[in-house]
């Protein structure tokens, strides 16, 4: 436990004392983002290379405090290098393909294509995939085909999900936080603190990160950042779903995992579903950018950057609550629960907003 509290202040103090510099490099150097789009909410222009010290951050302390002295058998030890090494050979080409998109741009289907190489990498080379849904809609066990691309979908969708939902200060390092904290707090009970530790590196660089990106922000993560997150939320996400049962207490063994996944991850699976369903109806490509996202339907209600993500904070840890009602109810109802959950939050950003234009016109 001791070594979980270290790697997450580690991270925490790397990114708190290196960030001031990037920023002053990055306006030196003009890495910065102007307000030259109507859908840009930002004023003024922002530093967006913050990417870079939440992935050095990240992986500095997690590999510091990386720990195989309690591991025993041969076996174990290989696994757990062998997926030390994918790890970080696949954040890499990420953090680089988000780089350049920060710096000179990178279009969508590049993008595309890096995620689709890096999610067969995890799922092929890493074997780090989903092998069943653990009793939701009365599935146990998948085929490997199924398993396969069942992973790299969802390896996809998260990615993406907390690359999209990064359009205001605070958002995506704050959900990005609670995720992996709430990760990191379900591996201790599960005795799994390699994962753990992961978890807590990433927690402990996105909340030093968001005392600089919180509004109003002095810097943004861009893809760098964004990429980075989801990948290693995803990768934390499958592991958690596939942990043994066997090596659960009383209390987590009739807590549906995928379900619980699904809470942690509520606001950026909501927002993108959502998103791309209305892209989808209007004929747009579901990687366009616009403002109607939820956040962005929030702010034009007349909420503050600070109210906005406070309030899709709440709904988060409030969905992640939800699926510990899954001890009462079977993985399916549990995630028609965390479904109705996001519909009322939907419904309440769409009266709140129908509202604020009925008041303007």
């Amino acid at each position: 436990m001791a070594v979980l509290i270290l790697v997450f202040i580690t991270a925490f103090a790397v990114v708190l004392y290196s960030t001031p510099a990037l920023i002053k490099v990055a306006v030196l150097k003009r890495l910065i983002d102007l307000p030259t789009e109507e859908r840009k909410v930002h004023k003024r222009a922002v530093p967006t290379i913050g990417g870079i010290i939440i992935y050095a951050a990240t992986l500095f302390s997690f590999s510091l405090w990386y720990n195989i002295d309690d591991i025993h058998e041969y076996d174990q030890i290989y696994e757990s290098v062998k997926e030390f090494k994918i790890l970080v050979a696949t954040s890499l080409v990420l953090f680089f393909v988000g780089v350049k998109d920060d710096i000179i741009g990178t279009s969508p289907v590049k993008k595309l294509f890096a995620n689709i190489l890096v999610g067969l990498i995890l799922v092929l080379m890493g074997d780090i995939r989903i092998t069943g849904l653990h009793g939701v809609f009365g599935i146990e066990e998948i085929p490997l085909w199924g398993s396969i691309f069942l992973s790299l979908f969802t390896y996809i969708v998260v990615v993406n999900a907390m690359n999209l939902i990064d359009g205001i200060d605070g958002l995506a390092a704050g959900v990005g936080f609670i995720a992996s904290s709430v990760f990191g707090v379900w591996f201790i009970f599960a005795n799994e603190y390699t994962l753990a530790s992961l978890s807590f590196s990433l927690s402990g660089a996105l909340l030093g990160f968001l005392i600089f990106n919180f509004s109003p922000a002095k810097i943004f993560m861009g893809d760098s950042g964004s990429l980075i997150i989801g990948m290693f939320i995803c990768v934390l996400s499958i592991k958690l779903i596939e942990y043994p049962m066997d090596r659960l207490d009383d209390f987590w063994i009739h807590i549906s995992n995928p379900i619980f996944v699904v809470a942690a991850l509520a606001y950026p699976l909501t927002d993108t579903l959502r998103i791309f369903i209305l892209r989808a109806v209007k004929g747009q490509s579901p990687f366009a950018a616009d403002r109607n996202h939820l956040h962005h339907r929030l702010l034009d209600c007349g909420y503050s950057h600070v109210k906005t993500v406070v309030i899709i904070y709440i709904f988060s840890i409030v969905t992640v609550a939800v699926s510990l009602f899954s001890y009462f109810l079977n993985p399916s109802l549990s995630l028609l629960a965390i479904l109705g959950s996001s519909a009322v939050f939907i419904l309440f950003v769409s009266f709140s907003h129908q509202s604020a234009k009925n008041k303007k016109s």
